[in-house]
């Protein structure tokens, strides 16, 4: 038996799934079976401290039953309300304390209680006089249980927000780790740790040490816990807390640390020095030999992968919502619509049952007799593609490298992490491991970028998607082909001849539907007559009733009161456009001609004359 020499804190945090059995009850056994665990470590010299959770699911316990007991007939045939929380509480801290005052005296352990609130802790004072109060509890070999005393607690749902000091047992486990100096902080769970998933999904793997730069976009966290406020997702925000302050943390299963095995997710500070990072040539590298495996297989094969990741999306929506609604909440912008996961299923399964792309003779040329020269598609190899945030253009272009055989490392903006790190998971398991998931890489950082420009002997070709300085700075940045563009400053103008109904839903699908797009208006430019027959104050007001912002040229900043803009050559990518008045459609075109790229001025040109003429024809 391992004596300890020197006192060290261990504080334990029990939840209360743990405390409690599926069906609510008090899990008698299970803490029986702890407390033993804690009696053995504390006469061993150790100092233990206990945060546990549970009263008000005990508290709830014991009152549903009174109030059975005391109910009429005709009473329990009408709709029975929730029983008040705090008044849970109120009943179930004394009954939860009696319990480990009973079972710590039979192991001839003396505890204590501690209760404590939120606003405890705003007081200096208040936490002076805890840590000295443990600090004797502790030398008397007492253990002193932590609970938050919810029956006079004021705070109220939503819990965490940026004024609370802790928010739940997890994080008072971990303030109290802090305040007291604790040297190991355990959160006992019903779940073995951390996994990659939920646990009960199979593709979940134990993440047995956290690191975060590496897992935190990788996780998907399931419902919370079944009992209790917290669940995993709070867990893992405590002990990343405690462990930043250099506090180690173990999550943990309370049954398995019963049985003496060792498991769990371990939260370190020097945690990333000891794992091996997967550097950007390895990823690279990844790409590479999955792609080659891809192309050897037939087409059928590759058509299989799109439909399983298409089956995949489906099955997994729920997950790749809560992702999603989490980075718009963040970024306060609108989510993915009800239908755009199955929209985004069956594009993939159309892209399936597409003609094969690899293999394809383009051209045939007879250099002599008998001796032909063909000219043959094939895939390109590893596409390093740096894209906006937007989380279905990973969708997007992960399917259609997937038909083409190419390998792909995928960079999404910051503001779609989780959406991004969701769908990269799904669509990655649904490869076969003939293939392997490292056929699409996920970079996560944006100091990946310049090692993996550095890669022209394993990148064949990066795509940047996103503004003219992006495209700049990778162009200057790599000897790898890029295949950029030029600024994204797309023009729409309405002539005078115009159908108006139709030039509004022109101009406004423009504009909102990708405003982020480089392929988004960014320049309004209507002809002068509909500045006078009022033609372009409507096209103005339903822009604003959009929500899109306008800068307006020297005429129409004039005309319609507002900001003039400082730049016609100005990329948005965002609710935001230029609005100017010109004189007709010869006008328009030499005002793209002079605010626009050589190369777009030839698309636009023609742009800008398809939509006259469709718009007379209309």
């Amino acid at each position: 038996m391992i004596q300890s020499e020197v006192s060290l804190l261990c504080i334990a945090l029990v939840g209360t799934a743990v405390v409690t059995r599926s069906d609510g009850r008090l899990a008698l056994g299970r803490l029986g079976a702890l407390l033993e665990q804690l009696k053995e470590l504390n006469s061993q010299g150790f100092e233990i401290i206990l945060v546990s959770s549970g009263a008000v699911g005990v508290g709830r316990q014991r009152l549903r039953y009174r109030k059975l007991v005391n109910s009429s007939l005709a009473d329990l045939q009408k709709p029975q309300n929730e029983l008040d929380g705090k008044a849970c509480a109120a009943v179930g801290q004394s009954s939860l304390m009696a319990l480990y005052d009973t079972l710590f005296s039979q192991l001839d352990v003396t505890s204590s209680q501690l209760l404590v609130t939120d606003s405890d802790f705003r007081d200096e004072d208040f936490r002076k006089q805890l840590y000295d109060t443990v600090q004797s509890l502790l030398d008397l070999r007492v253990i002193p249980i932590f609970n938050e005393n919810d029956a006079v607690s004021t705070r109220k749902a939503p819990y965490e927000d940026s004024s609370g000091i802790f928010w739940d047992n997890d994080s008072l486990a971990g303030l109290l780790a802090l305040e007291l100096k604790a040297d190991l902080l355990v959160l006992l769970s019903d779940v073995e740790g951390l996994y990659s998933g939920p646990p009960s999904e199979p593709n979940s793997k134990l993440i047995h040490t956290y690191i975060r730069a590496k897992h935190q976009a990788e996780i998907t966290f399931g419902d919370k816990s079944r009992v209790g406020r917290g669940g995993m997702t709070a867990k893992v925000n405590a002990a990343y807390c405690a462990a930043c302050a250099g506090i180690p943390v173990v999550i943990t299963s309370i049954i398995k640390v019963l049985e003496g095995k060792r498991v769990g997710t371990l939260f370190h500070r020097d945690a990333h020095l000891w794992v091996k990072q997967v550097g950007a040539r390895e990823m690279a590298v990844a790409a590479r030999e999955s792609s080659r495996r891809l192309q050897a297989l037939q087409s059928q094969d590759r058509r299989k992968i799109l439909l399983d990741v298409a089956d995949a999306l489906e099955a997994n929506e729920s997950l790749i919502k809560v992702e999603n609604e989490a980075d718009v909440a963040a970024a306060q912008e609108a989510g993915y619509a009800k239908s755009l996961i199955s929209s985004l299923a069956k594009s993939i399964r159309i892209l399936a049952d597409m003609e094969e792309p690899i293999g394809q003779i383009l051209k045939r040329t007879e250099l002599a007799d008998g001796l032909i020269l063909e000219k043959t598609s094939c895939p390109l190899g590893v596409l390093l593609i740096v894209f906006e945030s937007r989380p279905d253009a990973l969708v997007q272009i992960a399917s259609l490298a997937i038909r083409s055989g190419n390998g792909l490392l995928l960079k999404g903006g910051k503001e779609a992490m989780r959406s991004n790190a969701i769908l990269h998971k799904v669509i990655t398991s649904a490869i076969p491991d003939t293939v392997g998931e490292k056929l699409i890489g996920l970079v996560t950082s944006r100091e990946e970028i310049p090692d993996l420009l550095k890669l022209d002997d394993v990148i064949d070709l990066v795509i940047p998607r996103g503004s003219n300085k992006l495209v700049s700075q990778i162009k200057e940045s790599t000897k790898i082909p890029v295949l950029g563009h030029a600024d994204g400053i797309c023009h729409v103008y309405v002539d005078k001849s115009a159908n108006l109904d139709v030039a509004k839903n022109i101009v406004i699908d423009a504009k909102i539907d990708y405003p982020a797009a480089c392929n988004a208006m960014e320049t309004l430019l209507v002809h002068k007559d509909l500045a006078c027959n009022g033609a372009l104050n409507e096209l103005v007001v339903e822009l604003q009733h959009e929500g899109v912002g306008l800068f307006g040229g020297p005429r129409a900043s004039k005309l319609l009161q507002i900001p003039e803009t400082r730049l016609f050559h100005h990329e948005y990518n965002s609710m935001v456009c230029t609005v100017e008045i010109v004189d007709d459609v010869r006008a328009a075109i030499d005002h793209i001609h002079q605010h626009g790229r050589h190369v777009e001025n030839i698309i636009l040109y023609f742009l800008v004359l398809f939509l006259e003429m469709k718009v007379v024809s209309l």
